[in-house]
């Protein structure tokens, strides 16, 4: 089989010169990086189309070593106390923001986003773990009294096993760090799955958490394809619960698998997050955190706003706004420090958007920012498209109906906050979902009835480890984030004691 080809970019930026044009590294097990090995990828650049290096394209026994090596770590692991493990995931969130800068480079090479959005991505990727690291010592159970004359009962967390993390390319590391932070705090193992195009970062993440104290074997990682690493973890006897972020159609083929064997799943996939611009909004923060909710890491979130409706009052006001917020983002390669947004993450992700586009304006709409690649001839080797607005398209068409993983926004003009709302829901997906106004009435009414598992009142699209994230309806199933992560990461045991009489 030929090598497959993939997108990177290679970062020479002053204070993180890694020439990254030689690197080849295989899959991590046992605390160590494999020399790659049998099948490779080959990571190019999504700006430039350079290599970056080669990775390890494992095959089904190449997982099976990872999961084994896992399921060996994992009886100690869970013995440890939940103070011990919160103090070993401390150490590490410390040994990765002291890594930042260096990591830095990497990710922009690999995924192709700019240095700002890398180091924001690192940062939290790190936090993340130092809230899990945090909410160790807070981790209970139930106890009951009294269930009979002289009989107690209480409630043990167990945890699973084998956890399979499965992460896509758009933000390597956070995605991770989602399902690390749980996972480990309550005494599981993981075996990592990056994305094909992105495994790099995820490596050296691997080994940084290693050298910080995690024992070996408790984080492996397989690079390698989804149709077969991915998979082969999938459907591997010892892997007791799959943790995975990517698109709809792969979470229903890996929530399909899991069925057999009666795998634990969580599934956050994908969404077309709409968010609502009312009359009596601050016109300007919206029309800002619209554009930024978008266009940020070149459109290509779950997360992002990819909806917008605006009262028909103040429609052409917001509308110029986000338009001209478009217009004046500088595009551009990922190394410049001066660029605000970078290449999309391959050519067929682009030409995905393209035809999205084209077959929406063939039902009607109108272009008011971008619409097509840009002519620098500096940015003819890479997959750019400019930051593009439409509005007024068929809400049965293509923009509105499916997720657009892109720079491109659909605005449509709405009489009213039914009608709104109505439309807000006209959608397969449910991820999140946004609302700006001064009325109360409202905005309790858009948390009430918008049919998301996530909405934000007059706030820019932030998502916060406080709080429990995930979707409903074709936007996936389970919560990563907040305490209640835990659920999803733990069996609960009931235990009946009766004291002695």
């Amino acid at each position: 089989m030929s090598d497959v080809v993939r997108r990177s970019e290679l970062v020479r930026t002053e204070g993180r010169n890694q020439d990254l044009t030689a690197l080849e590294r295989g899959i991590f097990v046992d605390g160590t990086v494999e020399p790659v090995a049998g099948e490779t990828l080959t990571i190019t650049n999504p700006a430039t189309g350079e290599t970056v290096g080669r990775a390890t394209n494992a095959d089904a026994a190449a997982v099976d070593r990872a999961v084994r090596s896992a399921h060996a770590a994992q009886g100690d692991w869970a013995r440890r106390g939940y103070a011990d493990r919160g103090a070993v995931l401390h150490a590490g969130a410390e040994a990765l923001l002291e890594h930042v800068e260096e990591l830095i480079g990497g990710l922009v090479a690999e995924q192709g986003k700019t240095v700002r959005e890398a180091r924001i991505e690192l940062r939290k990727a790190a936090d993340t773990l130092e809230h899990y690291a945090g909410l160790a010592k807070e981790v209970r159970a139930a106890y009951v009294h009294g269930l009979d004359p002289g009989v107690d009962g209480r409630v043990l967390r167990k945890p699973l096993g084998v956890v399979a993390a499965i992460v896509p390319w758009n933000f390597p590391t956070t995605l991770l760090s989602n399902k690390l932070g749980p996972a480990l705090v309550c005494g599981n193992t993981v075996v990592a799955k990056p994305a094909d195009t992105t495994p790099f970062t995820t490596l050296r993440l691997a080994e940084i958490l290693t050298e910080a104290g995690l024992p070996p074997g408790v984080l492996n990682v397989v690079t390698g394809t989804g149709a077969e690493a991915g998979e082969a973890l999938v459907t591997h006897p010892l892997t007791r619960k799959i943790a995975f972020t990517g698109s709809t159609p792969t979470g229903e083929r890996v929530m399909a698998l899991a069925a057999k064997g009666t795998k634990r799943v969580t599934l956050e996939l994908g969404g077309s997050d709409p968010m609502i611009i009312c009359d009596d909004a601050d016109l300007k923060k919206a029309a800002s955190a619209a554009a930024m909710g978008r266009f940020y890491n070149c459109g290509q979130a779950c997360l992002a706003i990819k909806r917008v409706y605006v009262f028909e009052s103040v429609a052409d006001e917001v509308i110029e706004a986000i338009a001209g917020k478009a217009r004046r983002l500088r595009l551009g390669l990922g190394t410049d420090e001066n660029v605000q947004i970078g290449p999309m993450h391959t050519e067929r992700q682009r030409a995905i958007m393209e035809d999205q586009i084209a077959r929406t304006l063939s039902g009607g709409g109108a272009v008011v920012a971008g619409g097509g690649r840009p002519d620098d001839e500096r940015l003819q080797h890479g997959w750019f498209h400019e930051p593009t607005v439409v509005v007024d398209p068929p809400h049965g068409s293509p923009m509105a109906r499916e997720e657009v993983f892109g720079p491109a926004l659909p605005i449509w003009r709405v009489k009213d906050f039914d009608q709104a709302i109505r439309l807000a829901n006209d959608s397969p997906f449910g991820l999140g979902s946004s609302v700006w106004t001064a009325s109360l009435d409202r905005a309790e009414r858009a948390a009430a009835e918008i049919d998301t598992g996530y909405t934000w009142i007059n706030s820019p699209t932030k998502v916060y480890d406080e709080l429990p994230f995930g979707g409903v309806g074709g936007s996936g199933y389970g919560k990563e984030h907040g305490s209640e992560a835990f659920d999803y990461y733990t069996d609960q045991k009931s235990v009946v004691v009766k004291r002695a009489t």
